[in-house]
């Protein structure tokens, strides 16, 4: 009987191979494949003169010295740190206010979460676009409301002025990833029992003591998602601060992804695009790590 049961196993476990194995192989091919090869890429002097030779010229880490020595780089990867904080900062907290909100149980409720997701659902270059016009110094949106309520008195250059570019992109971004906090975050607080509410009055707790004593760490899970999730999709945002300000003014915007863009594309130094996007997969790469540590230690202590 137990052969029976281990041969019967071990043929559904291979049946299960085989459903994993084509996700497996679209894997190698469209993720494996570029990576290893932008690796290889970041090694090699690769650009408009050298792109169509068979063999390219090897020069080892002189890509990665000439990159890190260029000012730019750390520029981006600044800018690149500011837009994801700002960003993760605005979207987590205004995104838990509305999943607080959505998950006291009254009749529109629903419908305004529903409404709330329209937003995460428009594409990126047509958000940007939107964006850029309404912050526009001629007859944007913004602007006009805010001369109207006697705010300002002139309009503000908000993607054109150093000054203001950042924030106006911060913004931008968050208002697309609030609905996907609030998302996540009503899912773990569905999750919370009652009882533990209910238990926490009879204690006498106020409304601020049940919140950070009973909602913050039952959501501890959906908060750890949340930020490292939100941290490694804004780190490598691209087409709305391509679209919105192509890394300007004065590489105020740059972030990593555009500069690398811009070395590849705009400047044909296809192996230094290669380094930089390396450089943003291994940050991300190590703040996975940490994520899956983090992870394991909640696991082992629950």
């Amino acid at each position: 009987m137990k052969s029976k049961y281990s041969s019967e196993f071990i043929r559904e476990e291979r049946k299960g191979y085989l459903f994993v194995l084509p996700a497996l192989i679209f894997m190698l091919a469209f993720v494996g494949y570029p990576i290893i090869y932008n690796f290889i890429l970041s090694f090699r002097d690769v650009n408009v003169t050298t792109f169509s030779q068979p063999i390219k010229p090897f020069v080892g880490f002189k890509n990665y010295i000439e990159v890190f020595q260029d000012t730019t780089l750390t520029i981006s990867i600044w800018n690149t740190l500011v837009f994801t904080l700002g960003s993760i900062s605005i979207q987590f907290i205004i995104g838990l206010g509305l999943a607080l909100l959505f998950n006291m149980k009254f009749k529109i409720a629903e419908p305004l979460r529903g409404l709330m997701v329209v937003s995460y659902l428009i594409p990126m270059t047509v958000t940007a676009l939107l964006f850029k016009f309404m912050y526009s110094t001629s007859g944007g949106i913004i602007n006009e409301l805010l001369m109207k309520a006697h705010l300002i008195s002139a309009p503000i250059g908000w993607i054109i002025d150093s000054k203001t570019s950042m924030f106006s992109v911060i913004l931008t971004n968050s208002w697309v990833g609030i609905p996907f906090n609030m998302l996540l975050l009503t899912t773990g607080l569905s999750n919370i029992p009652y009882s533990l509410y209910e238990a926490a009055k009879v204690d006498g707790a106020n409304v601020f003591q049940r919140f950070f004593k009973v909602t913050l760490p039952s959501l501890k899970p959906a908060i750890l998602s949340v930020l490292v999730l939100g941290f490694i999709y804004t780190f490598k945002v691209f087409d709305l601060v391509f679209v919105m300000t192509n890394g300007g003014p004065v590489n105020s915007t740059e972030l990593m992804s555009t500069f690398a863009y811009k070395l590849s594309f705009t400047q044909f130094s296809f192996s230094k695009g290669a380094t930089v996007a390396n450089i943003l997969f291994a940050i991300l790469f190590c703040v996975s790590l940490g994520y899956l540590s983090l992870i394991k230690e909640d696991e082992v202590m629950g």
